[in-house]
């Protein structure tokens, strides 16, 4: 009979040989967010991370198992900056880094190089970057999470031409990507429903006098202007509109200006006189986004912005399609999503072969009470 040591000393080799066998079957998932988080969209670009530990959090409650391992989720952040030259950076960090996923960049002027880097290292790159360009490159494994400039620009003027009557409008962008992306849609739209672009001013995403560009404007008479550009640069534009004596002149733009952000810099010259339009549906209209609203602002101690959501959707059809797939390798994930859906709290994800959703309604909002009221979905 062995002596008591003996069973002891069996009993614990046992044991660590039954813990390396689980380690070594355990696979981890590197998921990276990529967005600004310093600078002026840094609320934007935590938003989103937020969006996706939240999504990462509760997959890992579950525990899955995928091709019979157990299966971990990292999330690694960085801050591109909402830079081009930051961002490939940024991917190629990743890249090295062994992630497979990338959610994120925020700034379609950001994800247009960056793609290239992640399609060539075979990582999953998932936007909300709306400029037509990022899924014009063939990559298989770029998507965009959101609708795109196109949508976003003609429904806004849509909507300008329909219910506001507007006759004659002035455009102005940041020269960005997202900001001539949008601006080019809507001025395309606008002239095609009967609105005069009466003029086309330039800034950049880095300025806050616009005195110049809105003195000529005026001087045309317009009854809005487009803004194709972030709500930092907005907010000091409509201030400045008011200052001037525009107060009549409506403020409109895409989805960068549909976010608290827009009124909490903009202050009480942020109301009705602002429109936007923003992809998808406002969370306490649709069936899941009170709940998504609960947990986010338990988790995080603030409500979610305008982007938390779709980047939690997309990290969970991440992780349905790695069960589907029963595989966590990007290639064949990125294959089962092009060929299946995926219900979220935003709406229904399914994509085209470019990468595209299928279906994306975007919704025009104003601001009452410093917050962004739904006003007509197309």
């Amino acid at each position: 009979m062995p002596s008591t040591t003996t069973v002891h000393t069996l009993t614990a080799a046992t044991l660590l040989v039954a813990c390396a066998t689980a380690a070594a079957q355990a696979q981890v998932v590197k998921i990276g967010v990529s967005g600004p988080l310093s600078g002026a969209n840094a609320f934007a670009g935590k938003d989103n991370e937020n969006g996706v530990r939240l999504a990462v959090e509760e997959l890992n409650a579950r525990k899955m198992h995928i091709a019979g391992k157990p299966v971990t989720f990292e999330l690694l952040s960085e801050d591109d900056q909402g830079d081009p030259k930051a961002g490939v950076t940024v991917a190629q960090k990743f890249a090295d880094a062994g992630v497979g996923f990338v959610l994120g960049p925020y700034n379609s002027g950001v994800a247009i190089p960056a793609s290239r880097v992640y399609n060539d290292a075979g990582i999953i790159m998932s936007t909300v970057g709306t400029n037509p360009k990022i899924t014009k490159s063939g990559y298989n494994n770029v998507f965009r999470i959101v609708a795109s400039d196109n949508q976003v620009g003609s429904s806004v003027a849509a909507y300008a031409a329909r219910q506001l009557k507007l006759k004659t409008v002035g455009v102005i962008d940041d020269r960005t990507a997202f900001g001539q992306g949008v601006a080019m849609e809507f001025t395309r739209q606008a002239r095609a429903s009967g609105i005069k672009v009466a003029g086309h001013e330039f800034t950049t995403d880095k300025a806050s006098d616009f005195a110049s560009i809105l003195t000529k404007l005026k001087a045309k008479k317009v009854d809005a202007i487009f803004f194709g550009g972030y709500a930092p640069q907005a907010a000091p534009m409509v201030r400045q509109m008011r200052a001037l004596g525009m107060k009549d002149v409506k403020l409109l733009g895409g989805d960068t200006l549909c976010s608290p952000e827009m009124a909490k810099l903009g202050g009480d010259a942020v109301g009705e006189n602002v429109l936007c339009a923003q992809g998808g549906a406002m969370l306490d209209k649709v069936a899941a986004g009170p709940a998504f609203q609960k947990r986010y602002k338990e988790r995080f101690k603030v409500a979610p912005d305008v982007y938390a959501a779709s980047f939690y959707d997309q990290t969970m059809f991440i992780a349905q399609a790695m069960k589907a797939a029963n595989s966590v390798d990007p290639s064949v994930v990125g294959s089962t999503m092009h060929n299946t859906s995926y219900k979220g709290v935003v709406g229904n994800y399914a994509y085209d072969a470019a990468g595209n959703m299928k279906k994306s309604a975007v919704t025009i909002y104003t601001f009452r009470n410093g917050a962004p009221v739904p006003l007509a979905s197309y």
